[in-house]
């Protein structure tokens, strides 16, 4: 009887080690994703070539307000999730760190970075971005903790109308887009490029970083509309 009471016990305290093992892996994997996101960001604006939608209305913000695109980010992401409340979205610790961790890493990526001058090095650093972007997806969308504020913005509207999560998502785009480049945010080659590539790449990096048990006892890939939706970025 003793020797069965050690080994119930034994094999709890390796499932919880297992857990936590598991769960300090996750938390990597969601900063990690959301550094990089941060960078990948930024060498899309050292290149010049075209920003991803939102960063278009960042930028332009940023030129109106005198702030760094980084701080824009932040409050742009704090507004944004307090529009959760009245659509009773719940925010997950991925939702509140993606608000800080890339606004941070691209201000401090664009510190590093010096100025990019010719299309020899401005093409690899688009190219560099836009790939990077999609490993950062991949990342910290598979950690399982929830999607980014941007993202659960998408997720509510679609709730709430009933109308489609592609028609939101384009309506979303396509108003800070314009008003970005109003206020002079960059669009160019590279705001398509990334438009058509960065579906592709976070669904291939989803399916890599994917942890078994992060959602459930699941994979993370298909569950539930918003990580679907968000790999239409």
């Amino acid at each position: 009887m003793r020797q069965s009471t050690t080994t119930t016990g034994g094999h709890a305290l390796s499932g919880v080690l297992f857990i936590g093992n598991r769960r300090g892996r996750r938390l990597i994997q969601l900063y990690v994703g959301l550094a990089l996101y941060g960078v990948s960001s930024a060498l899309l604006v050292e290149s010049g070539l075209g920003l991803e939608p939102w960063n278009v209305l960042h930028q332009g913000l940023a030129e109106l307000t005198g702030l760094t695109i980084g701080v824009v980010s932040v409050i742009v992401g704090a507004a944004v999730l307090l529009l959760w409340i009245p659509m009773r979205q719940r925010p997950g610790l991925g939702t509140v760190s993606n608000v800080f961790v890339v606004g941070l890493a691209m201000d401090g990526t664009l510190a590093l970075v010096p100025e990019a001058h010719t299309l020899s090095v401005r093409i690899p650093l688009l190219t560099a971005g836009i790939v990077l972007n999609g490993v950062a997806t991949g990342l910290y969308i598979a950690a399982g903790f929830g999607p980014g504020p941007r993202d659960g913005l998408m997720t509510g509207l679609h709730r709430r109308t009933g109308r489609s999560i592609r028609l939101m998502r384009t309506v979303i785009e396509v108003t800070v887009v314009a008003t970005g480049f109003t206020l002079g945010g960059t669009v160019g080659v590279g705001t398509v490029l990334y438009a058509v590539a960065i579906g592709p790449l976070a669904q291939l990096f989803l399916r890599l970083f994917a942890l078994s048990g992060a959602s459930g006892g699941s994979t993370v890939v298909a569950e539930g509309p918003p990580p679907r939706a968000i790999l239409r970025r």
